[in-house]
């Protein structure tokens, strides 16, 4: 992984993705007791981040691999990415999900046009799954994070990141960014030490699924004890992957970890005062870069809303918080 190749997915992109604003809310400010700068990736086609990715590795495919079709693995984000992605490059797509991810995940991958093969992530293999159906119609798998060309363009991010920060006078800060397997932190973490190098990542986590914390602490790659029973199910991941968690180890600060209801808090605040509308895991930076601000230092913070996927009563569940 290098530079280049997430500049090369930056001219890929081109066109094809929605470059997302640096957003500030004074109220926000107040709670932090810093500027609180936000990356509304929620905003993004799909609803997250993901699609960078999905469509750097399938633009990056040779057309006649790409035309036999690909297969992701994802509780939702992932796999809405690669579906739109596919039906843009007019190939097909099959998309093995748990089958507790949220309705809306499901139905909306659907839509994309993807065929969705449910599992139960608790008692099935989704690595088994997905290489038998591989294997028996030749498709590509398209890796939620442990592929070059996904980190690629999750990287794209990072470049933006740099430029809008820039533009802002933003100089020194930390990049709390919503963390599964790595892909979106190391990703933003190449990208920024070649644009912006005062600028450093940090990993945000549910407690309970703080992988990347712990690995970080002791230097080698560290699983969960479990791979479900959280609400941020868009970023609980087994463990980081063998790609991502070398880049984060050399360029990431330490991790921050979040409980559910700061993650509901922070979907509450970001609705309230920007309008936006986050999932859980998705809110897990901005509920760092809130509650977490004792480990935070200077006068900026930059945060990612990585995803907005979220069904209506999770978010009314978040919006009642506040009430």
């Amino acid at each position: 992984m290098n530079i280049e190749m997430i500049r090369g997915a930056d001219a890929r992109l081109n066109g094809y993705i929605r470059r997302t604003p640096l957003l500030n809310a004074p109220f926000l400010d107040d709670i932090a007791g810093r500027r609180v700068w936000i990356k509304p990736e929620c905003l993004q086609h799909t609803g997250s981040f993901k699609f960078r990715g999905a469509w750097s590795a399938l633009s990056a495919l040779e057309p006649e691999v790409r035309n036999k079709g690909v297969i992701a693995f994802s509780s939702g984000n992932h796999a809405q990415g690669v579906a739109l992605a596919a039906k843009m490059h007019g190939v097909s797509s099959v998309i093995v999900m748990p089958s507790d991810s949220p309705k809306m995940k499901i139905d909306n991958t659907r839509a994309y046009g993807a065929e969705v093969v449910l599992y139960d992530r608790d008692t099935e293999s989704r690595d088994r799954i997905g290489a038998a159906i591989s294997e028996e119609r030749g498709l590509t798998l398209i890796k939620p994070f442990d592929e070059p060309q996904v980190i690629a363009g999750q990287g794209t991010c990072g470049l933006e990141i740099a430029a809008q920060a820039g533009e802002h006078g933003i100089t020194n800060a930390d990049v709390i960014v919503c963390c599964g397997g790595g892909g979106l932190s190391s990703g933003i973490a190449l990208a920024l030490e070649a644009d912006a190098p005062t600028l450093r990542v940090r990993p945000a986590e549910p407690e309970g699924f703080d992988d990347v914390t712990r690995s970080l602490r002791s230097g080698r790659i560290e699983r969960n004890s479990k791979t479900s029973g959280n609400i941020c199910d868009a970023i609980i991941t087994p463990q980081p992957g063998d790609l991502t968690f070398p880049i984060m180890k050399r360029l990431v600060g330490p991790g921050l970890v979040i409980t559910e209801k700061e993650a509901l808090q922070a979907m509450a605040h970001a609705f309230s005062h920007l309008k936006l509308v986050a999932e859980p895991g998705g809110a897990a930076a901005l509920a760092a870069a809130l509650f977490r601000k004792d480990e935070i230092e200077g006068d900026d913070v930059i945060v990612t809303i990585s995803g907005g996927n979220v069904d209506a009563p999770m978010f009314a569940r978040a919006l009642e918080t506040l009430a």
